[in-house]
């Protein structure tokens, strides 16, 4: 399965208008953010690293309006450091942002 949500879409639209290249960049630089602040937290070892690292997750996922995602940070927020739980559902939603392409 994809990721696909119509937020994160109209958001994408929104700021990039008909320039395709734009679109695509933006897109880009969401995922890799992501990517890079999933990979923060899944090397997390304390509380306020893990913290830091799921508040920037959310607050990454509000500016583009990926509600997914930021249910994804919540949970993370609320859970304890280097929970596997939560690092296979974020590693998920790479993947399946990935396969969206």
């Amino acid at each position: 399965m994809a990721f696909e949500n119509g937020a994160f879409s109209a958001t994408l639209a929104a700021a990039a208008g008909e320039d395709a290249a734009l679109h695509a960049e933006l897109r880009e630089a969401f995922r890799e953010s992501v990517e890079q602040q999933v990979d923060l937290l899944s090397r997390a070892r304390c509380d306020g690293n893990w913290i830091v690292a799921a508040q920037r997750i959310k607050g990454l996922a509000a500016s583009f309006h990926a509600e997914p995602l930021m249910a994804l940070a919540q949970e993370a927020i609320e859970s304890a450091p280097g929970d596997p739980v939560i690092l296979r559902k974020l590693a998920g939603f790479v993947r399946k942002f990935d396969s969206a392409d």
